[in-house]
């Protein structure tokens, strides 16, 4: 049953954020700007027959808001506390490396102070999983050369409370997600992994009891790795995302995204089947929605 909600605001830009709270950038995937935030390495294709078993622990607090380009006044505080678990099985297919996967995200969502119709409120549980996975159509090893394409599947079955809209850990939807990721050796020890993604939406029928529709996504992240020995590297990432603009009801929300993040990376093997990742990095622009301040992510990879 959907039931009828008004937003009453002392000014446009105001009545605006009444639907983006969309656009607050919660819990699903490897959580970040983008749908599914690679990581430096991700596209370097590992020999058939291996499996990793991966858990991330990621915090991020957002402390503005934005529409139009234009933070909002008073205060916004935003936090979460993601992790993930994730399992990665190397396999051939037809001649070509491939990994089908599956990530399930769990965590914990902090809005610390009111905003619009939403009181302060937290949600815990567990996320909508991911299912999929990358298949290598250049796998040169020698030259570290990579280009895979990915596809992924969120599918709708996390915690959700639909009073609580935007505030959730799972998001009542079905998501589809494709990325294509090339990989190459610089010149003085540096790799330089590009990545470009697309996603797209189904129906969040009861987002805060109204209906929700949004626009395909679409946005580039880079990763630069300096390699300091052959099991320890740092990184500086660059993320980028455009698009996936929401319609409330029909109405569309104005909220597109032009928005930018970076990231640095510490990783190392303290055992020679467990790397070790530390991250840490902070939104450089918003154009529409909420502002990470802080991103403090950490990664555990066991190779099987």
């Amino acid at each position: 049953m959907h039931r009828n909600v008004s937003f009453t605001f002392d000014n446009d830009k105001l009545r605006k954020a009444a639907g983006m709270f969309a656009m607050l950038g919660l819990a699903s995937g490897v959580v970040g700007a983008a749908e599914i935030a690679t990581d430096p390495g991700d596209y370097a294709a590992l020999p058939a027959g291996v499996d990793l078993g991966i858990v991330y622990a990621q915090h991020t607090e957002r402390d503005a808001y934005y529409v139009s380009g234009d933070k909002l006044p008073g205060r916004f505080r935003l936090d979460t506390d993601i992790g993930l678990l994730r399992w990665v099985h190397f396999t051939n297919i037809g001649g070509f490396v491939a990994d089908p996967q599956v990530i399930v995200p769990f965590g914990t969502v902090r809005l610390k102070t009111p905003f619009g119709p939403l009181g302060k409120t937290t949600a815990s549980g567990v996320g909508d999983p991911l299912i999929g996975g990358t298949l290598w159509l250049l796998n040169n090893v020698e030259a570290k050369r990579w280009f895979g394409v990915s596809a992924f599947a969120s599918v709708p079955v996390g915690n959700y409370d639909d009073d609580k809209g935007p505030v959730n850990v799972g998001e009542n939807r079905w998501k589809g997600i494709f990325h294509a990721g090339y990989v190459t050796a610089l010149p003085a020890n540096f790799m330089l992994d590009v990545i470009a993604e697309y996603a797209i939406y189904g129906e969040n029928d009861d987002f805060l009891g109204l209906k929700r529709k949004q626009d395909p996504s679409y946005g580039l992240q880079t990763h630069l790795r300096y390699l300091i020995s052959p099991t320890t590297h740092v990184a500086l990432s660059y993320y980028r995302d455009y698009g996936g603009e929401t319609k409330l009801n029909g109405v569309s929300q104005d909220d597109r995204m032009n928005n930018g993040r970076w990231l640095a990376t510490f990783a190392t093997f303290v055992a020679p089947t467990v790397q070790l990742q530390a991250q840490y990095g902070q939104a450089t622009s918003v154009e529409n929605g909420a502002k990470e301040a802080n991103r403090f992510n950490l990664r555990v990879v066991k190779v099987f």
